[in-house]
């Protein structure tokens, strides 16, 4: 398996470069790099800063750049027609229709956190919504290093976004610093903290009468996303085309 991976020179790209490597598999190699800064870091394979620039062999792409290069990555993987793994988050609503819009023609595998047991809390969550929805309020705490970008989180709106597919009405709410009122019952508080090297902690409240139920993650290393990036890479690399997810991959419905 032939691999392209773009934002190879960030945190998460690093990761993947390592995980491959400590695989010394014959089954995957990193072939080619791209990154909006370039920079040859002792790698075996060519760097570029254009993926258009590489005309190589290549079976599949992954993906830990940043949301505003996945336009021109989805037209170099439908040219290419090969599948492409997508670990960034913070997209726009036009970048995610484009994303849809490619999965009808190539396999795309699309996930705000490529952990396990992040996608296993957020399955608990969306039980747990579904039994307390009546007498408890939500709400969602996630913690990164000062170095993140995006607020909230892409993996506190997926864990979110599953607890709304068993509400009736619900209404995310950022910021409450500015408004005096009670708390709506509809409501679930997203909670932004950014500090030091914190890899990544989500923990979901639900708030009842005289009783406190927390479920939580908590990142010791980004070796766990690397993991979950190659796993996704195997198991969309001989799929039809379709938009997948980590729920696919694990058999979570």
């Amino acid at each position: 398996m032939k691999i392209m991976l773009s934002g190879y020179s960030g945190k998460m790209g690093k990761a993947v470069i390592e995980e491959v490597y400590n695989l010394k598999s014959s089954e995957m190699e990193i072939v080619v790099g791209v990154a909006i800064d370039p920079l040859p870091i002792n790698l075996s394979f060519p760097v570029f800063f254009n993926q258009a620039d590489y005309s190589g062999e290549l079976d599949i792409i992954i993906d830990f750049s940043h949301h505003s290069t996945i336009d021109a990555l989805l037209v170099y993987a439908e040219a290419k027609n090969v599948p492409i793994v997508i670990a960034t988050t913070g997209h726009t609503p036009a970048e995610l229709e484009l994303i849809k819009s490619s999965a009808k023609k190539i396999p795309v595998f699309k996930s705000a956190n490529m952990s396990l047991g992040v996608n296993l809390v957020a399955e608990l969550a969306k039980k747990a919504a579904a039994l307390l929805k009546d007498n408890f309020d939500i709400e969602i705490i996630e913690r990164h290093h000062n170095q993140k970008l995006d607020a909230p989180s892409g993996t506190a709106l997926l864990i979110a976004d599953e607890i709304r597919s068993v509400l009736d009405d619900c209404e995310y709410i950022y910021d409450r610093h500015n408004v005096r009122k009670t708390r709506a019952k509809n409501e679930i508080g997203l909670h932004a903290v950014r500090g030091g090297t914190i890899i990544g902690d989500h923990e979901i409240i639900f708030a009842g009468t005289n009783e406190l139920i927390k479920l939580s993650h908590s990142a010791q290393s980004r070796e766990m996303f690397a993991m979950g990036a190659i796993a996704a890479a195997r198991f969309i690399i001989d799929k039809a085309p379709g938009l997948y997810s980590m729920k696919d991959l694990i058999n979570l419905d």
